[in-house]
């Protein structure tokens, strides 16, 4: 069985998570600290990032969560994620490379970093600036995803793909760090009400980060 190892606060892990989740394929958490640079998981990926998947069994390690969500579409042949035509295709890696740099760039990775590593790694308090600039930075980029939605029932046209994977990933750790501001996001709010339905995305939702609290209204599907 395939090992995942990870962090509950990783948007890469989840988006892996996710993608596992709606292909069906069972697989073992195992709970990383990447930045404590553990010697067995540096023997893993010597950058010590997270995701990284393996197979101990079939001798396979896979780094980086573009890579192994494309060996999953690749290899497993439910519910595919990147589909329709070539030109669909494109949109689909666009929106998923757009989530993956550009969000988590502006939001998560400052989000992250203020509320997370400070507290567990510096022991700072956050910065309230920065803080700021996540948050409205989110706003901009709901924005951009209520564009999105108005046009189609998914974020790359009109049936699931990796791309509402990679921004259910990330929007879900920003708003677990308090960082989205739903009001007058309605478009994202009623997509991101109906993936927080997914039984691929149930699980997340019971998951906590040691040490740091969800925002109030992180578990609750109907928000």
């Amino acid at each position: 069985m395939w090992e995942l190892h990870q962090f509950a606060l990783c948007p890469f892990s989840r988006k892996v998570r996710l993608m596992l989740g709606e292909k069906g394929v069972g697989y073992t958490l195992m709970t990383e600290r990447p930045w404590e640079r553990r010697d067995e998981f540096v023997d893993l990926n010597p950058t010590s990032q997270t995701p990284v998947m393996v197979d101990p069994e079939r001798n396979i390690q896979l780094i980086d969560s573009s890579v192994i969500c494309e060996y999953l579409e690749e290899t497993v042949d439910r519910a595919q994620m990147i589909n329709g035509t070539a030109i669909n295709r494109a949109e689909i890696r666009r929106l998923a490379i757009w989530f993956d740099t550009q969000f988590f760039r502006e939001v998560t990775e400052l989000l992250l970093g203020e509320r997370m590593i400070k507290r567990i790694v510096t022991k700072a308090g956050p910065d309230a600036r920065m803080l700021r600039q996540a948050m409205r930075a989110a706003v901009e980029c709901l924005d951009y995803t209520d564009y999105l939605l108005g046009r189609h029932n998914w974020m790359a046209g009109a049936t699931l793909s990796l791309a509402d994977l990679a921004a259910a990933a990330q929007i879900s750790v920003a708003d677990y760090l308090g960082g989205i501001d739903w009001k007058n996001h309605d478009q994202t709010a009623r997509w991101y009400r109906g993936f927080k339905s997914r039984p691929s995305f149930r699980p997340l939702l019971s998951e906590r980060m040691e040490g740091i609290a969800p925002a109030p209204h992180y578990a609750d599907v109907d928000f």
